[in-house]
């Protein structure tokens, strides 16, 4: 088994094939059937066993870092963040890198405006099983 991260974005990656507007901006029956679904896809998982997690992200976020003592530095800005570019995540636990594709595209046709599938794309990246080790 191995672990995969499926990344959906806000912006990035290839040009969309289906055009949607922000979630910010679908009738709220239209985000509540999108939500459902995507529990729902969770659940089959689950009982697949393949689920680890998965969450849904906040647009707000900042950057932090240690700087010594006293309170940690903080900002906002001005280069790409991931609060505006990662959507939320689901981790997947699967028996190949062709199965992670296959639950990616599946989790792709997640219902937005209307129910139109968005098939949206989706990054689909390996956890590291073990860490690497270091020849002398």
């Amino acid at each position: 088994m191995a672990k995969y991260l499926v990344l959906k974005h806000y912006q990035g990656g290839p040009a969309p094939v289906v055009d949607y507007p922000p979630m910010e901006q679908w009738a709220p029956a239209d985000v509540e059937a999108h939500v459902q679904w995507m529990r729902d896809f969770a659940e089959r998982l689950k009982e697949s066993g393949e689920f680890v997690s998965h969450m849904a992200l906040s647009p707000e976020g900042a950057f932090v870092r240690h700087g010594g003592e006293g309170r940690p530095p903080v900002t906002d800005g001005p280069f790409a963040e991931t609060k505006d570019l990662i959507a939320g995540w689901l981790m997947i636990d699967v028996e190949s890198y062709e199965r992670a594709v296959e639950i990616a595209g599946d989790y792709s046709a997640a219902p937005g405006p209307g129910g139109v599938p968005l098939c949206e794309w989706l990054e689909v990246r390996p956890s590291y099983g073990a860490p690497p080790t270091v020849a002398d």
